[in-house]
């Protein structure tokens, strides 16, 4: 996913980006710590951000604004795959 955001307060970094998914996906602050190897407080502070960043009030409305701005991708529900320029170059 791209580093920045138009639709934010203010760029949402890749380590932001990479949080937003695992919150999608259904983790909690602790499992997103083990899975990043970083600490719980830092991801604590990372969603109060992300929070603030995308104007989102908890973790459900920052899904459905991860979703409407297409930052996430669940269940194959709003997913888009990009051309595959390699191919293309060579056709």
């Amino acid at each position: 996913m791209a580093g920045g955001d138009f639709q934010a307060q203010g760029p949402l970094s890749e380590r932001e980006l990479q949080v937003i998914e695992l919150v999608a996906a259904g983790l909690t602050n602790q499992e997103i710590a083990e899975k990043l190897e970083i600490s719980k407080r830092t991801v604590d502070n990372h969603i109060s951000n992300i929070l603030t960043k995308t104007e989102t009030d908890n973790r459900v409305a920052l899904v459905r604004w991860a979703l409407q701005w297409g930052k996430v991708c669940i269940d194959d529900v709003n997913c888009c795959p990009l051309p595959n320029v390699r191919n293309e170059a060579s056709s």
